[in-house]
């Protein structure tokens, strides 16, 4: 797991831009955490980065808002409202799966549902008000598009030793990362 520190919105809306950046059909993301924890401002900023200019909307009372960019169309699911698991049928959510790339907020409230192959992304209250911090949960499958891309995670272990964040010039300097492997 990665833990990356966001000191505030503008680093979460670099990170969700640089994930969507690596999103391919048929890719889930789920998005943990709190009331208020961001997870619909990662989500907003990963609709702008695919190329979405119309306003994204939480999806708590519509439940699923699907975002037609390009030739994958973004499926911005939020299971908060569901009472039980079954009910995610009914937003066709097996067409989000296979065609276009999921956002879920609340996908533990979807159970067994949500393939096991996601992204997970908890976002939790970081070290000041406006701060975030991100624990990143990757599949081997995402492991490789990371580990590839600029958001390689590597760090000196010089620096500062082993599960203490350093600076990570290729992600961004208002990012701070512990590989907590």
């Amino acid at each position: 797991m990665i833990v990356i520190e966001l000191p505030d919105e503008a680093a979460t809306a670099a990170l969700a831009a640089r994930i969507a950046a690596l999103a391919r059909p048929g890719d889930v993301i789920a998005l943990k955490g709190e009331l208020g924890a961001g997870k619909t401002s990662f989500a907003r900023a990963f609709i702008r980065a695919r190329g979405g200019t119309e306003a994204v909307p939480s999806p708590t009372f519509t439940l699923v808002q699907v975002y037609e960019l390009g030739e994958v169309p973004i499926w911005h699911i939020d299971g908060y409202r569901l009472r039980d698991p079954e009910e995610a049928w009914e937003l066709d959510i097996e067409d989000a799966f296979t065609d276009g790339v999921s956002l879920i907020e609340w996908p533990e409230r979807l159970g067994p549902l949500v393939p096991a192959r996601r992204l997970e992304i908890t976002l939790s209250e970081g070290v000041t008000p406006e701060a975030r911090r991100a624990a990143i949960d990757a599949p081997p499958e995402w492991s490789a598009r990371l580990a590839t891309s600029s958001l390689s995670f590597r760090h000196s272990r010089e620096s500062g030793g082993p599960g203490q964040a350093t600076e990570l010039g290729t992600l961004d300097s208002r990012f701070r990362v512990n590989d907590a492997k």
